[in-house]
């Protein structure tokens, strides 16, 4: 019989059990009620993430044409497998399999001519951290940009961004627990970017940086450095650059190397080089002397060689290297000889704002407008700018270094083809392009006889006697003018070509400029004479 001592621990025991019992009952309930009321939502979310994966289908980009419909930069097809993790993300991982479950297409850049065009033609890169999630303000119907997303950096790839890029398509799919494709859940197609086509002429384009990379080879080149610096521009003298190249070059799928390199290959010299012009400038100084009616295609100088200003003295290049003068010159002969005693004087007679008036209105000192982006404008100097921004009064010396193309004026291979351009076509100034756009031509209202005057020197500097003799046995005709620009080393000196051709009846303007190359007749004459040599034996027989 139980003592009344053992029935009150039995009963204690009983009640503390059950007290166990319903605390567990109300925990249990309590956590159902959190992970299905409370949170219910939440984990069918997060069930549903691991379920249902969202994978994104990039778009290509349009592509990026020459004149004649070839591909300048396109895309490549690549097939890529996803590869389902656990934590709910995907990778996407290129494979040699063309078909299955898990097998998606991409698309990727290629650069047909690879450095042969890739200032012209730019690289693209993935999004930043601070761009994605951005939307572009000059394209919001893009949409916003996604990890991952590439866009154009540099040329024709970031000008023209809005219309080469895509948006982006997206693919549901389903997976079970073990991250298997069960089956996809939709499809939201990606669009393709817009093709642009452009005014470049492949074969030129691809001729014009081979020609340039191989300077050292070319026939009769002399080179005062290694020649691997410049630049070229090929137009059709309206406005359409048929060929654009800019040295040393890069590979566009491959801008790391790029970077570490002390030449600077990303920099666009074509445009964004600010180099003196020598004398090709002297085509501006003529039209300023004739149209202001300070000098005549009749008037005459007589060279000795130097001209001496307050115990200075300013010398003919004639002079300096060969102890000669040119005797008496007008200005045909002055052009077709490079006289800068001759120009000198005409600059005295023009005067240094005139001088400065004449160069804006050839385009100089202001950006072109160009479709690329880097452009830069170049420098103009006056009298009122030497005060304001030197502190200095304008001297005499100062009129005769712009007039000759020095001092402090500077101008870009693109601005000199423009310039010569204005002479090629009749007097009008055509504004730069390459895709997608019609020429802009202001008429300059210089005199007729004025431009065939100038174009008369011309072609006397290409012809025997001239300056440019490279080009002295051409066919056809050609019109040139040579430049040799000082720089601030000492005996070191840009080269200069530019040209056009036929001189009756112009299609083709060539310019060309060697960094530190020395001469212009014999360091940059020779990579324009094959280039024209190409244009009208292959693109004009």
């Amino acid at each position: 019989m139980d003592s009344l001592a053992n029935r009150k621990s039995q009963s204690w025991l009983s009640w503390f059990y059950r007290g166990l019992i319903i605390l567990a009952v109300l925990v249990l309930a309590g956590r159902t009620v959190e992970l299905q009321i409370i949170k219910g939502e939440y984990y069918r979310d997060l069930s549903d993430n691991n379920r249902i994966r969202k994978i994104t289908i990039k778009a290509p980009r349009g592509k990026i044409l020459a004149r004649g419909g070839e591909e300048l930069v396109t895309n490549v097809e690549v097939k890529k497998e996803i590869i389902f993790k656990s934590d709910g993300g995907n990778e996407k991982v290129p494979t040699d399999k063309t078909d299955g479950d898990n097998i998606i297409s991409e698309w990727e850049r290629m650069y047909v001519l690879g450095s042969d065009f890739a200032h012209a033609g730019g690289y693209i890169s993935q999004a930043s951290e601070d761009q994605v999630g951005k939307v572009d303000p000059a394209c919001p119907q893009k949409g916003v940009l996604k990890l991952g997303s590439n866009i154009g950096r540099t040329g024709l790839e970031l000008q023209y961004e809005c219309t080469l890029r895509g948006i982006d398509g997206e693919e549901l799919i389903e997976v079970d627990t073990r991250g298997r494709k069960v089956r996809t859940l939709g499809t939201h197609a990606p669009i393709a970017g817009q093709d642009i086509t452009t005014s470049i002429d492949f074969n030129l384009q691809k001729k014009t940086a081979q020609t340039f990379t191989t300077i050292s080879d070319l026939p009769g080149v002399k080179l005062e450095s290694d020649g691997k610096k410049g630049a070229v521009i090929v137009s059709d003298g309206k406005g359409e650059i048929l060929a654009i190249y800019s040295a040393p070059s890069f590979d566009p799928t491959n801008i790391t190397e790029a970077l570490n390199n002390p030449d600077l290959p990303l920099f666009d010299r074509a445009i964004g080089g600010a180099y003196h012009p020598g004398s090709t400038f002297k085509l501006v100084t003529s039209v300023a002397g004739i149209e202001d009616g300070k000098i005549d295609k009749d008037y005459h100088y007589t060279d000795t060689g130097v001209v001496s200003v307050n115990g200075f003295d300013y010398k003919n290049w004639y002079f300096t290297q060969y102890g000669s003068t040119e005797g008496s010159v007008d200005i045909v002969r002055a052009l077709t000889r490079s006289t800068d005693t001759f120009f000198y004087k005409v600059g005295e007679f023009v005067g240094a704002q005139s001088l400065a008036d004449w160069s804006r209105v050839f385009g100089l000192g202001q950006k072109s407008g160009i479709d690329l982006p880097g452009e830069i404008a170049g420098l103009v100097p006056d009298p009122q700018w030497k005060k304001d921004y030197k502190g200095e009064n304008w001297f005499l010396g100062n009129t005769y270094h712009m007039a000759i193309g020095q001092g402090d004026l500077t101008g870009t291979p693109l601005q000199m083809n423009m310039l010569t351009s204005v002479i090629a076509n009749g007097g009008k100034l055509c504004s730069p392009h390459l895709a997608n756009k019609t020429s802009e031509c202001k008429d300059l209202k210089i005199a007729k006889d004025t431009i065939n005057t100038i174009k008369k020197g011309m072609e006397g500097a290409c012809a025997p006697g001239g300056t440019g003799y490279p080009f002295f046995e051409f066919s056809p005709k050609v019109a040139c003018k040579t430049g040799t620009a000082q720089t601030s080393e000492t005996d070191i000196t840009h080269a200069w070509f530019t040209t056009f051709a036929p001189v009756d009846y112009p299609e083709i303007v060539v310019t060309v400029l060697v960094e530190k190359g020395g001469e212009g007749s014999s360091a940059a004459a020779p990579v324009a004479k094959e280039i024209l040599t190409d244009w009208f034996l292959h693109r004009n027989p």
